[in-house]
């Protein structure tokens, strides 16, 4: 089978997309041959303002419903695959728009949110992000992990600290995430991974989500397909290739007051990071290239199965033990 016949035939699911909601989007999906996708709906709003973005959204899928479908289980990707469309995840990248109530997690789950990051970038009422001195998984934190567990929401720590991550980690009875990280072993940068954090999440069941992010890669804007691969194999190395699949973290049409918005503690306070240019790797510059990503992984050396479940089939059990089906 060719690297393209194989990419239509997997089942392929980004673990973070925070791209620009509209028609053009899925559209893209389509084009780059998605079956499903981690999509954000919340990073510094609260719950209202979360709320009104699932409104909004919904009323989005409805009208493209020729090409996406909501997601709510594993069998909503199989159906996605099954009728050409690409299955749509909702999920946040911060718990806080469950502010202090535990009782938030179930209502946002009934709504479709199946994948919440603890913390995004600095504190909350949860735990501590990774570009602050981290005061690790609080009261509160536990009681919402425990929660999380039990309606079936995963719990992701790709922005969150070690400590926080460690304590969640420890904490859940249910397999956690890194949905979208990159190993410090290639480059260091409070955001990416050592091999230690690693190995920690994949000795605990948990799983690794591989971003393409420029100013994370040992490349920066220079990277190309290739070097995002380079990362996959360095994180496979490290946790197996049952642990190990895509994260994207593709921002496809934002603008640039978007990134001020998330490069500010809450969206507009403290500055706490500059990503410079922003750039996807050469060869996968836009979601409608994903095929590009199958090619260069079997380019690489890797095996059809392994290709196989780096795109997807990982990220179908994972989410399956997460949620509780």
């Amino acid at each position: 089978m060719t690297p393209a016949e194989l990419h239509q035939d997997a089942i392929v699911i980004d673990g973070l997309i925070i791209a620009k909601w509209n028609r053009e989007l899925f559209e893209d999906m389509r084009r780059g041959g998605l079956t499903a996708a981690n999509c954000t709906v919340s990073v510094w709003e609260g719950f209202q303002a979360t709320v009104d973005n699932i409104v909004k959204t919904n009323a989005l899928m409805a009208e493209s419903s020729d090409l996406v479908i909501p997601v709510r289980t594993t069998a909503d990707i199989t159906r996605a695959k099954e009728e050409g469309k690409t299955g749509i995840i909702y999920g946040f990248q911060n718990a806080h728009a469950f502010e202090d109530q535990i009782g938030y997690v179930e209502i946002f789950k009934q709504l479709g949110v199946g994948v919440v990051q603890m913390c995004y970038n600095t504190q909350n009422l949860v735990g501590t992000g990774c570009y602050e001195r981290d005061g690790g998984l609080s009261g509160f934190g536990r009681e919402i992990v425990a929660e999380m567990n039990r309606v079936g929401v995963m719990c992701d720590l790709s922005h969150v600290g070690e400590k926080t991550s460690t304590e969640v980690i420890e904490a859940s009875t249910k397999p956690v995430c890194y949905s979208h990280c990159l190993p410090s072993g290639l480059k260091e940068h409070p955001r990416n991974k050592s091999d230690a954090e690693l190995k920690f999440i994949a000795d605990h069941g948990g799983f690794v989500g591989v971003t393409m992010f420029t100013p994370f890669l040992r490349a920066g804007v220079d990277a190309t397909v290739d070097d995002y691969v380079e990362a996959i194999e360095y994180v496979m190395n490290i946790v197996g290739e049952d642990a190990i699949g895509i994260g994207t973290d593709f921002t496809q049409g934002h603008d640039q007051n978007f990134f001020e918005w998330l490069t500010h503690d809450k969206g507009y306070a403290r500055r706490l990071t500059r990503f410079g240019k922003i750039i996807n790797p050469e060869g996968i510059r836009t979601i409608g290239e994903f095929p590009n990503l199958t090619e260069a992984l079997s380019r690489r050396g890797f095996s059809e199965s392994q290709v196989r479940k780096i795109m997807g089939e990982n990220w179908v059990r994972v989410l399956r033990d997460a949620w509780g089906e």
